[in-house]
């Protein structure tokens, strides 16, 4: 298939634009005008609609295929979310509109969205107050971090570390480092896969400003001594950050906040179901206890005593703003409609039916791989292909294999503390056919690496770009498409 460039004809049109209401070119000053046209297609509508048409019958994505993305929660998204997301009341809204109604007659529904939301997130999760600024996992982890820091400056600590387990998420020691700590790597226990505990109490102290925990794990375990590792943090006036990251495991069955934690972020577009491939969108929105709920972002959704909504900004000890406007607004709005049509029964039903999938892929696939941590897990696992690298067949060979048998690769290499680490996550959507055919496909990748290494050292061999030689590609980039 061409790259769109080699099918433009020059002077073809697909659109006609009405009369230039603004200065034109020559009435723009000479340095601030182009040299020569911008190299631009001039195709046809149907041309380009035929060109994006056929590229996306290429494209892989949870409408068409399984993705057992570990970690990433890559779920179906009911489509009625989408019909909400694309109602023109909440669409069309400018994010300027709530400067300019004062009155607040268009943008009720709005603030009401988000204040709903939030009164929510806080139910479900246990704590006391929640922003919805940021707009992705790790934006919601420095906000959280600015917060926990904010916190400590108001109270005169000298904190100077922030404490991270070996198995968390590569954004925790990043947020953590850009909210001014230094980072510190505590170990996971071998037998238990958990963090150990021994090890938090050695590292542990008074310039610990907080522990930076997912729970369940990025193993898929879930740490069952949450609450004496808050009780560890609080001792030595440390903050617990919570990586929510992993919430849906848990919906209904366990609240941070009840167990200690201060704050945590929760990933709308994974644990309540907006699809974020390619990078977007998403949104993370932060929960804090109540002492760290004056820090919280500006601007926020309050309700007045007429039952009215309206955005304040008097908060003096806020760390200010973390995004432009309010966020990803539509993301929230997918959100509360996934969390209304569930309902208390449905959210738990989520995490039960995520974690007996889990486990039921596992128990599929532990004989012919490698089960480090040989124990029921919660939404994911991780197994290890170190049986198969012995055959010359790696982490790398089993995913590019999958796309053979229609399946997107699951996550591999992490967590790094699992050698050859095959990441899975079936999440609650998926069926019990898909699962068996998924588990026959890795089954199969097992046999041949047996028996026919070289045919999945040669995977993908069924798509229109088969594995390119990567150190080539590395050391040769072609980053342009010069016409």
């Amino acid at each position: 298939m061409s790259v769109i460039f080699k099918k433009s004809v020059p002077g073809r049109k697909g659109v006609r634009l009405p009369e230039c209401d603004v200065p034109c070119a020559g009435d723009i000053p000479a340095q601030y005008r182009r040299s020569r046209d911008a190299e631009l297609c001039e195709l046809s509508e149907l041309d380009v609609v035929r060109h994006f048409s056929e590229l996306s019958r290429r494209n892989i994505g949870v409408d068409n295929a399984f993705y057992p993305l570990g970690s990433c929660t890559m779920k179906y998204n009911p489509k009625v979310n989408e019909a909400v997301a694309y109602l023109d009341g909440f669409l069309n809204l400018h994010p300027f509109l709530p400067q300019l109604d004062r009155g607040g007659m268009f943008t009720q529904g709005a603030f009401q969205v988000m204040y709903e939301l939030e009164r929510l997130l806080c139910e479900i999760s246990g704590m006391s107050a929640f922003t919805l600024h940021p707009m992705a996992g790790a934006h919601g982890e420095l906000t959280g971090m600015m917060c926990i820091a904010a916190y400590h400056r108001e109270k005169r600590n000298r904190k100077t570390e922030v404490l991270i387990p070996d198995e968390a998420h590569g954004t925790n020691p990043s947020s953590a480092t850009i909210a001014g700590y230094r980072t510190r790597s505590m170990p996971t226990d071998r037998e238990t896969g958990m963090l150990d505990v021994a090890e938090l109490e050695a590292l542990i102290s008074e310039e610990t400003a907080a522990i930076m925990l997912t729970n369940p794990n990025t193993l898929g375990i879930f740490n069952t001594n949450i609450h004496k590792i808050a009780e560890i943090a609080h001792r030595h006036d440390a903050m617990v950050y919570y990586d929510g990251a992993n919430l849906n495991a848990v919906l209904g069955k366990f609240r941070p906040g009840d167990a200690g934690i201060d704050v945590m972020h929760i990933n709308l577009h994974k644990t309540f179901s907006t699809p974020h491939g390619g990078g977007g969108p998403g949104s993370g929105p932060v929960g804090v206890r109540e002492s760290l709920e004056p820090y919280l972002p500006i601007s926020r959704v309050v309700k007045r005593s007429d039952g009215t909504y309206v955005l304040n900004y008097h908060y003096p000890k806020s760390i200010g703003y973390m995004a432009p406007f309010y966020g990803n607004f539509l993301v929230y709005l997918r959100a509360l409609a996934y969390i209304l049509i569930n309902g208390k029964q449905g959210l738990i039903e989520v995490s039960e039916n995520a974690v007996l999938n889990a486990n039921y892929v596992m128990h599929g696939l532990k004989d012919v791989y490698t089960l480090p941590y040989d124990k029921p897990c919660m939404h994911e696992f991780v197994l290890s292909a170190a049986r198969q690298a012995e055959k010359g067949i790696r982490a790398l060979d089993i995913a590019k294999a999958l796309i053979d048998y229609g399946f997107h690769p699951p996550t591999v290499y992490f967590p790094l503390i699992v050698k050859e680490a095959l990441m899975i996550e079936p999440t609650e959507t998926e069926s019990k056919e898909t699962l068996d055919a998924f588990i026959l496909a890795m089954r199969e990748i097992a046999e041949k690496a047996e028996t026919a290494p070289e045919e999945i050292q040669a995977a993908p061999r069924k798509t229109s770009v088969s594995r390119p030689d990567e150190v080539k590609a590395a050391r040769e980039m072609d980053l342009c498409y010069c016409g």
